[in-house]
């Protein structure tokens, strides 16, 4: 599922391929992406004008376009960004193309289309981020530390609510939590202020490492390189791996480095 880190290198591939140029033609091949707007409205609101803002919130990408208009985007589990040429063939799961002058083509690509595109205005935006907690790269620490606090869930539970902080999946919630040597089943309301600091400052180093790599890297030495291993030891002291199932997700720790109940 794309993460924070993911849709960061997707904003990244809008800019390079689509900030500030004409869209000359939208081509919708399955309307299935598009929520609270038609293939012909889309079009309508696109065509012929640019889009000239860009920013991210979370898994949220949003496009301003001249007109008022804010395209947003989301990616579910499987979606992505791919900038090619118009006249490359199109690939089964490419869902809207989006033509900018002669040379290139933004595609939304889904294979299971969990999410996908809308088409909104300021008021719409506001609604439908309300629901978001604040973005986890921006946030500052005294934000995390009172969301976490008033939590009585458990601390995997609260990293990956997107209404406690926006951004922060399966994948980047273990890996946080192991750096910080803390249990994923331990409760977030329990945690000390020391706690909350050490996992305040491993979640800003996960992200920074990770958004410069464009994903969660499966590195030797992390412990997402380990997640796929037949027989999975930590990577930093060696002990077997434990895996279990948090909110509906394959969860994994060290007993030994992340003590806990």
């Amino acid at each position: 599922m794309p993460e924070l880190p993911d849709v960061e290198a997707f904003r990244k591939v809008f800019e390079s391929c689509a900030l500030r140029r004409v869209v000359r033609r939208v081509d919708v091949r399955d309307a299935g992406v598009l929520h609270r707007v038609s293939a012909r409205g889309l079009r309508d609101a696109l065509e012929g004008r640019r889009f000239t803002d860009l920013e991210r919130h979370g898994k949220w990408l949003l496009a301003r376009i001249g007109g008022g208009h804010i395209l947003m985007l989301h990616f579910g589990m499987t979606g992505r960004l791919v900038c090619g040429h118009p006249d490359d063939a199109a690939e089964p799961h490419d869902r809207v193309l989006f033509t900018l002058g002669r040379d290139r083509q933004l595609r939304y690509r889904d294979q299971r289309k969990l999410q996908g595109l809308w088409l909104a205005d300021d008021s719409e935006v506001a609604r439908l981020l309300a629901r978001q907690g604040p973005d986890a790269m921006a946030v500052d620490r005294k934000e995390f530390e009172a969301a976490l606090s008033s939590r009585r869930g458990t601390l995997k539970t609260a990293l990956t609510d997107q209404s406690v902080l926006a951004g922060l999946g399966n994948l980047l919630a273990d890996e946080i939590l192991w750096r910080a040597r803390l249990r994923p089943t331990g409760r977030a309301g329990d945690l000390t202020e020391a706690d909350r600091r050490r996992l305040y400052t491993q979640m800003r180093r996960t992200l920074r490492s990770s958004v410069t790599a464009g994903c969660v890297p499966p590195r030797d030495s992390w412990l997402t390189g380990h997640r796929d291993d037949p027989d999975p030891h930590c990577p930093r002291c060696g002990t077997p791996l434990r895996r279990c199932r948090l909110a509906g997700r394959t969860t994994m720790w060290c007993p030994r480095c992340q003590p806990g109940p």
